[in-house]
């Protein structure tokens, strides 16, 4: 036997203090352990470091106390825990809490610590941070969808504006050089066609800036907290005029007090969209209406109209720079399209998703979600 094997002779050779040493020297970990009761019995260096409790302020404390609110009501500690008795470990990818209230994501582990006897001790938990790893590959995801949204827009604008000028500058050559020899009421169609053709292009042209505004200003996304109600009325005074021209109703439902966080002119945005497009594919005497409703840390916004609906085709693109391509209907209507890209832009910019449900010949209803409050993420990582 040699001397290095001699050194690890005995079962007691490598102590507990010994154990301890390793895991504090890991400082990029938390390492601890709960008992039976999942009431926390020991705690690494590491673990102070992360999650900002010393030693003495959290032995004794409920496992959960590391866990968010959302995972907490979905009894996620628990059921880690059954899972780690059930198939000898568990393992997830998961947002945290550190004592401060902030969020980190992490990547962890628990394992059942079982005694000589064969009965369950407790648990051990050991996590990484991966917070900074997941930033950056958010980082990078954004910009590679970035990339192709800004493709994808630059196309329809360019194509749509081409076609625009097209139009124009070619009425304009016949007007200039025929007027003369035209018949009034003639002459009045062709400049009411330049008119409108031109008066689309300036919308497009509008659409272009506040996107580019959207996408490359460092200080446009300004998220506050907003009171829905009064932004919808807002909306709706604007709109007034277009709804009254095919008499159609417009309600807001939402109740008073309801709060999002999110920027205003982008809410003002969506809104001003799926209103808009909602009064503009109503039957005469429709109805359009507003309303909203919490859920857990969002609200859904719901934007419904008794109009002419979706069919499947469209509904599967709706959300998409082919939207003016697949239809004669978007097609002739590209601001609608147009609107309905940047509307879902500007809500996932905001940290919420959008939707639609439609039946064709019934109405259609588009929903949005926006947090409550200030997104975690965004306190500790800046905006999105």
């Amino acid at each position: 036997m040699n001397e290095k094997s001699k050194g690890l002779q005995g079962p007691h050779v490598l102590s507990a203090e010994f154990f301890s040493r390793v895991i504090d020297s890991l400082p990029d970990y938390s390492i601890f352990t709960v008992d039976k009761e999942l009431k926390i019995n020991s705690w690494s260096s590491g673990s102070t470091q992360l999650f900002q409790y010393d030693v003495e302020e959290i032995m004794g404390k409920d496992f959960e106390i590391i866990f968010t609110e959302e995972d907490k009501k979905k009894g996620t500690p628990k059921s880690e825990i059954a899972k780690a008795l059930k198939e000898g470990q568990a393992a997830d990818n998961r947002w945290h809490i550190r004592k401060d209230g902030s969020k980190f994501y992490a990547y962890g582990q628990v394992y059942p610590l079982i005694g000589e006897d064969g009965e369950v001790k407790g648990y051990v938990k050991i996590l990484r941070d991966l917070t900074e790893r997941r930033n950056a590959e958010k980082f990078a995801k954004e910009a590679e969808e970035l990339s192709v949204h800004k493709q994808s827009i630059l196309f329809i604008f360019s194509h749509d504006l081409r076609s625009l000028l097209t139009g124009v500058t070619g009425t304009a050559e016949y007007l200039n050089k025929n007027f003369d020899k035209m018949e009034k009421a003639k002459a009045k169609e062709m400049l009411e066609l330049l008119h409108k053709t031109s008066v689309d292009e300036l919308n497009l042209l509008d659409y272009l800036v506040e996107w580019a505004r959207i996408k490359y200003a460092s200080d446009a996304f300004a998220p506050t907290k907003i009171e829905l109600f009064n932004y919808v009325k807002k909306v709706f005074d604007e709109l007034n005029e277009k709804a009254l021209a095919g008499n159609i109703n417009l309600t807001n439902e939402v109740e008073e007090n309801t709060t999002v966080f999110a920027d205003g002119e982008m809410l003002l945005s969506i809104l001003r969209s799926l209103i808009s497009n909602a009064i503009k594919y109503s039957h005469k005497d429709g109805k359009v209406s507003v309303t909203a409703k919490r859920k857990e840390d969002e609200i859904i916004i719901e934007i419904k109209d008794t109009g002419i609906g979706i069919t499947k085709e469209i509904k599967d693109k709706l959300f998409t720079p082919e939207i003016t391509t697949i239809s004669d209907t978007w097609k002739k209507d590209k601001e609608a399209g147009i609107g309905l890209l940047l509307s879902k832009g500007y809500v996932e910019i905001n940290g919420g998703k959008i939707w639609v449900d439609s039946i064709e010949g019934e109405g259609s209803s588009f929903y949005f979600t926006l947090p409550v409050n200030k997104p975690l993420e965004i306190t500790n990582s800046g905006a999105k």
